[in-house]
């Protein structure tokens, strides 16, 4: 679940296998009190307009949708006799645009599609600020998305670094706690090129934060540690020194921040 502030009123967005729903029930509380939400909502999906925009929504997005049931309520439409809950409407329709959770932070949600027609029942004001504060959600997300796939970039080249220590620096008949330190050693390197300190420095002046010191790095410095790992891939194979692959790193990682930034500074990277 997230949340979203829609003119002060708190808005819960539900992921429901990788589909956001947002909640009908906290739309319709922000336009009266929480007593008369499903009331709210009972009345506009009775509506013919709500109706033809429900069906159309299922017909494009649901093939199992049941036309048929469909017609029979938008026929009735209008009627004042004419009632109709979400829960009817979605066991006669088989329809997936609106969903019920029940519990504590159950209520009604709908697909962000439908929970925007929804919003013209709440206000234009409402509606049009919904749209901007959903987008804004999205675009955060996309951000953490595109920071944990450079983050995921980082260990995988991570695999390519340490199998090139095994195959050159390890050598054969060592104890486990031997490779383990040569590991950790080579690891330091790259820390010491890029950040100026090892992995336990960074970890006995960050005592509070969990985690490594590649956790908390910027996105610019992932992709350069991730530049980093290969070269000393390639640096570990051509047999140069521990010492003096550092500097090599170290020069590097000075050139390859100052592009990045620069790029950033322009707005080309995001």
């Amino acid at each position: 679940m997230a949340k979203i502030k829609v003119e002060n009123s708190e808005i819960t967005i539900l992921s429901v296998e990788n589909t956001d729903f947002i909640s009908l029930t906290d739309m319709a509380n922000a336009k009266d009190s929480e007593s008369r939400a499903a009331d709210i909502i009972k009345n506009w999906i009775r509506t013919r307009f709500a109706l033809e925009f429900l069906s159309t929504w299922e017909l494009i997005n649901n093939p199992n949708f049941k036309v048929v049931k469909s017609d029979h309520f938008k026929m009735q439409a209008g009627l004042p006799s004419f009632t109709l809950s979400i829960s009817e409407w979605i066991e006669k329709t088989n329809a997936v645009g609106i969903t019920v959770k029940k519990g504590k932070y159950g209520g009604t949600f709908a697909h962000k599609d439908i929970a925007f027609e929804f919003g013209s029942a709440i206000s234009v004001s409402f509606k049009l600020y919904l749209i901007k504060e959903f987008q804004r959600l999205k675009e955060e997300e996309f951000k953490q998305i595109g920071w944990c796939a450079k983050r995921e970039l980082a260990k995988i080249n991570y695999h390519i670094h340490t199998n090139a220590i095994q195959e050159n620096l390890i050598p054969k008949e060592v104890s486990s706690k031997e490779i383990s330190i040569i590991y950790a050693n080579e690891a330091d390197v790259l820390n010491v090129a890029l950040f100026g300190i090892t992995a336990r420095q960074w970890r006995d002046l960050n005592p509070e934060k969990k985690g490594n010191i590649r956790d908390y790095a910027t996105m610019n410095q992932l992709i350069c540690i991730s530049n980093l790992e290969n070269i000393n891939a390639i640096f570990i194979q051509e047999n140069f020194s521990q010492g003096e692959r550092l500097q090599r790193l170290n020069k590097i990682a000075i050139h390859q921040m100052k592009v990045l930034e620069n790029i950033e500074e322009k707005h080309f990277l995001k």
